[in-house]
């Protein structure tokens, strides 16, 4: 290869199964026979254990090590390279929060271990708590959700549990087309009806639109900010003043906080409670089905109704109180993921207020250099102002043939994790990407010249984009049968098909 720092095109090698390896009599190991008496079977219960496992694949040592040598070669992450899915915030994890969390205290800690013996661990809580209320501008944090959806759970339970106190739950939440996916669905599950509302021609909230939609019915309007075309509300405190005009709470999507940290606090413009994914903000690790970490800040009229339970001091001592009459309880059998807390911590502390605030102008700035260099190969249906991500269509490559899922599955060949494809739903063809102010200006530059490099092939020869990837283990599969009838596992085939072999 050489050192141009050229985009180029990869390959990467194939490998079957263990299954597909494996060979009757061969073993993963070399070690002589056994010099010591043998057991009464009845002592250990030894006649309980099986002798093997039926059709569990016979391979060497030297084969094992190579095929998970090799599957590790195959996974894009975030050490590799650039990750740019919109709304996900993939983002480089410093080190040192690995460190920090792989402290022996901290990452031994048992959930069912004494308060007296668990101070530290619950001193790490109470600050986190405390610097997310500071970054958001809410009174009350609770750290106990797993992740973001169960995070919007709790909040929308702490609006309902709210209204119920005063005497009627209401009906209805409102949903701008704009919000997360999540939103609403999580409001359907705390018993909600969920009502839609259509985005202006700028990207944002329609007030209007919303006030006429406003009643004594609806208990909640759920607000993505930045919404998901990667534009901030800008009549946000407006709408705010709207809901609670007619009573009803405003909650707010945090999941795209990497955009506000250190510029702007959603308590101060009429929030009423939000969640944060500390997996995605507060850069712990994200992928692989977790851990995540959906900690929910809230104004103080919802701090009654917060889960139990919830950490109080006496005499110098943290101790977790239970005694909370109007709470919503648990959400979670233990308190949060600790050791993603231990990592979001770490990465609030390292960076400090000034810290903090540059890493959130450093996405901002990331995304509108994509954004600019960009901009003359594809359509941006929006023309406000991105903040840390942006949003393209593929209405132009379309018109050759070419839709955002094949300019995504040709960027693969060029050595990238792709966007995310098709979300949000309101652009047709949407190519949301969001590069995080993690990644330096060279790999930024490396993903144009593959972006600009697929344009021009549509251009030239779109056919060949439609059988994209080509570098790849897999090419084209078909997603609507792997969707309906999806295989997840592997089966021996039979003799018959061996014969026929």
């Amino acid at each position: 290869m050489s050192g141009t720092g050229k985009t180029v095109q990869v390959l990467n090698q194939n490998e079957g199964l263990l299954f597909e390896q494996s060979s009757p009599g061969k073993i993963g190991y070399q070690l002589p026979p056994l010099d010591v008496p043998e057991v009464d079977p009845k002592v250990l219960g030894a006649g309980n254990a099986r002798a093997g496992i039926e059709d569990f694949p016979e391979v060497s040592e030297v084969e094992v090590i190579r095929h998970f040598t090799r599957l590790s070669t195959w996974n894009y992450g975030i050490d590799l390279g650039l990750f740019p899915l919109g709304s996900c915030t993939m983002k480089y994890n410093p080190r040192v929060n690995e460190l920090v969390a792989r402290t022996e205290g901290l990452a031994w800690a048992h959930p069912y271990q004494p308060e007296d013996l668990s101070q530290g661990a619950m001193e790490i809580t109470a600050q986190l708590e405390r610097a997310i209320g500071e970054i958001t501008g809410m009174e009350s944090v609770t750290l106990q959700p797993a992740a973001g959806a169960h995070g919007e759970m709790t909040g929308i339970l702490l609006i309902r549990s709210y209204l119920e106190k005063q005497g009627n739950p209401r009906k209805i939440v409102l949903v701008p087309d704009s919000a997360h996916g999540t939103n609403p669905a999580t409001a359907a599950m705390v018993g909600y009806e969920v009502r839609t509302l259509k985005s202006n021609d700028k990207g944002m909230v329609d007030p209007s639109t919303l006030e006429a939609a406003m009643s004594e019915d609806v208990a909640a309007f759920m607000v993505t900010n930045p919404n998901t075309v990667g534009v901030f509300e800008e009549n946000i405190a407006q709408i705010a003043a709207i809901v609670h005009a007619k009573g009803g709470q405003v909650y707010m999507d945090g999941a795209n906080m990497n955009a506000l940290v250190g510029l702007a606090r959603p308590g101060d413009f009429g929030m009423d409670v939000m969640h944060l994914n500390l997996h995605k903000t507060m850069s712990t690790p994200h992928g692989g089905g977790g851990p995540g970490a959906g900690a929910v800040a809230a104004r103080a009229h919802l701090e009654p109704f917060m889960p139990t339970p919830r950490l109080k001091q006496v005499n110098g001592s943290w101790t977790w109180d239970y005694s909370r009459p109007d709470t919503i309880g648990k959400v979670r059998a233990f308190y949060g993921n600790f050791g993603v807390l231990v990592r979001a911590l770490s990465y609030i502390m390292a960076h400090g207020g000034p810290g903090l605030r540059t890493a959130t102008m450093d996405a901002l700035l990331n995304a509108n250099y994509l954004r600019k260099r960009l901009e003359p190969y594809f359509d941006l249906p929006y023309q406000s102002p991105s903040m840390h991500e942006v949003v393209f269509s593929h209405s132009r490559q379309e018109k050759k043939g070419a839709k955002t899922m094949d300019i995504a599955k040709r960027l693969i060949d060029y050595g990238f994790h792709p966007y995310t494809t098709a979300f949000p739903m309101i652009v047709p063809g949407a190519m949301m990407i969001e590069p995080t102010e993690t990644e330096p200006k060279q790999e930024l530059d490396l993903f144009v010249d593959a972006m600009v490099a697929i344009a021009k092939e549509i251009e030239t020869d779109p056919a060949f984009v439609l059988k994209a990837p080509y570098n790849t283990r897999v090419s084209r599969v078909d997603e609507t049968m792997a969707a309906r009838k999806p295989i997840l596992r592997w089966r021996a085939p039979s003799p018959q098909s061996r014969a026929a072999d």
